[in-house]
């Protein structure tokens, strides 16, 4: 392997494998991707349902956060991807950008021109290849597929019924005119198979001659040599060398490790470095603040009969689910088992939707959630838009440490008390005529939720993350932004971030596709190309019908 890149990319994940597309593009540049996990080989990777093995921590950095003091110091399980493809090549497969408003309040209140909602759609657009949606919206022949689900079961519907009967719209496309009300979410896969930035961007960028892939090796420190990124250190197979990037080192770590990685290097706030024995390169203090995620908090119930997937937990039906899968690409195994939800108020004056809900056709789904010995669904609540802030710290100066993740979960009450509001419409929601004849009873909170205080108990022994963290190398124009609107790192040349830190906000929904949106974007400013132009409606309207809550 050449020991010189143009550009060198830290981190294969939802961004990194677009931004390593995108730029091997152009012949005339060579581009090294270096990823600290594997490869995506096994087939659970690519089968849709074997989306239940990585919540248990298969492809995973195996990390949790610090006691959360809001929580009664519960300390929560915090999977984050260690392999390529990164989150898109373990997560649920939702297809969901969030709402109109969020890209708008980058722009109007952090100051992010550019990033506005008319300005990133055609980011969106261009990654994504929509099986059924082709409009002012969505885009049809992109790397990302994009399906609606082909395993749902009967109870999917009746959920849909039942949140119409709470009193949500259905909505046939969370992503398109609104984003309000209840309905099927659309998934990355195509042909049945999940489709993740690794195996739809990268995989067919790898035959190129000027792409190089590095697997297994991780990122030590970034060099900097008077005050530019040179390039990096890397350790693989226990050996460590340095590699030089001429034009660029491009960082997309995730929310996570895109700030450990800066801070390994000397470059972040000079009171923590000195703390844990980092000499500083660049006193830069917004690096690791910043910390936001949506947690979720889960009505667990006891169906009437096998009206769930956990039927399929029995042996004999798991091959008869394989074997469907392999001859007719139809059955159990196409279902990331979340394929049902919306989105809707607990706050009445939110500017728009501020929980989400997702119908999980089963129980014991995730870690750390009870399996019931008959069928069981799991609907998750979350809330969308915390004022909480939290941070990701250094342990030490050791980059074999883990960090120390502290999303300070509920520090803001208003969280909390949203959180709970959200608990109580899902509890709402399963009471419902419509799923009567599937429900049999409501196992959790259950009796745990009859008061405020026991209602909580439960909450801080249940919840957990909905693996969004986002904005802790923030993008803006304050003196804590670690990065400007090209997302080059400040005060610093020849280093960006790329990847979901940057956000300033949370974007209120699943957080997959805007990162990958990241990483298209992110290509173009590299490249210094024009941006792509702001979207246009067909049928052009005032702003207030278009972003009303699109």
């Amino acid at each position: 392997m050449s020991g010189t890149f143009d550009y060198v990319i830290v981190g294969g994940g939802s961004a990194g494998c677009v931004l390593a597309s995108r730029l091997s593009e152009d012949p005339s540049v060579n581009v090294l991707l270096v990823e600290a996990g594997g490869s995506d080989r096994n087939f659970l990777f690519h089968w849709p349902a074997g989306f239940v093995k990585m919540t248990k921590g298969i492809a995973s950095w195996g990390w949790s956060t610090v006691p959360q003091k809001h929580m009664q110091d519960r300390v929560l399980w915090f999977t984050q991807a260690k392999v390529i493809g990164g989150g898109s090549t373990i997560n649920a497969q939702i297809y969901t950008r969030g709402n109109a408003r969020d890209y708008d309040a980058w722009r109007d209140e952090a100051g992010c021109e550019g990033w506005g909602y008319r300005d990133v759609l055609p980011y969106f657009k261009r990654a994504e290849g929509n099986e059924r949606f082709s409009d002012d919206y969505h885009g049809t022949d992109g790397a990302l597929g994009v399906s609606m689900p082909r395993a749902t079961l009967a109870i999917c519907d009746a959920f849909i019924r039942a949140g119409q009967q709470y009193g949500m719209p259905y909505n046939p496309d969370f992503n398109g005119h609104y984003q309000r009300g209840v309905g099927y979410y659309q998934l990355t896969q195509r042909d049945a198979r999940r489709s993740s930035t690794a195996s739809a961007f990268l995989e067919p960028a790898r035959a190129r001659p000027n792409i190089q892939v590095m697997l297994a090796s991780q990122v030590s420190r970034i060099t900097i040599e008077k005050g530019r990124a040179t390039g990096v250190e890397v350790v693989s197979d226990g050996n460590s060398q340095t590699i030089r990037a001429e034009r660029e080192v491009l960082v997309a770590s995730g929310a996570i490790g895109s700030p450990r990685l800066l801070m390994l290097s000397g470059i972040g706030s000079a009171e923590h470095l000195g703390e844990v024995g980092i000499e500083v390169v660049h006193d830069l203090p917004g690096v690791g603040e910043n910390l936001q995620d949506h947690i979720d908090v889960c009505v667990l119930c006891e169906c009437k009969g096998d009206f769930s997937y956990d039927r399929v937990q029995r042996p004999h039906r798991t091959v008869l689910a394989g074997l469907q899968y392999l001859l007719f690409k139809s059955g159990p195994v196409v279902s990331p088992l979340f394929e049902t939800g919306g989105f809707w108020y607990a706050d009445a004056d939110a500017r728009s939707p501020d929980i989400q809900f997702h119908l999980g056709q089963g129980s014991g789904i995730e870690k750390g959630i009870a399996k019931l010995s008959n069928a069981g669904v799991t609907l998750n609540s979350a809330f969308m838009r915390p004022r909480s802030r939290g941070t990701v710290r250094l342990a030490s100066a050791n980059p074999a440490d883990a960090p120390l993740i502290d999303p300070n979960y509920w520090a803001d009450p208003y969280d909390r008390e949203m959180s709970l509001r959200g608990l109580q419409m899902a509890r709402e929601i399963m009471k419902q005529e419509a799923l009567k004849p599937f429900i049999r009873r409501e196992v959790l909170p259950g009796a745990q939720g009859d008061s405020s205080a026991s209602l909580f108990d439960y909450a801080c022994r249940l919840a957990k993350t909905d693996h969004h963290p986002v904005g802790t190398c923030k993008m803006g124009t304050d003196s804590m932004a670690v990065v400007d609107t090209s997302l080059r790192v400040r005060g610093l040349d020849g280093l960006r971030v790329c990847d979901s830190s940057i956000m300033p906000f949370i974007n209120s929904s699943n957080t997959n596709a805007p990162t990958i949106m990241i990483g298209e974007k992110a290509s173009d400013l590299v490249r210094d190309v024009e941006p792509m132009p702001p979207v246009v409606f067909e049928r052009e309207r005032n702003d207030r019908a278009i972003f009303t809550e699109a």
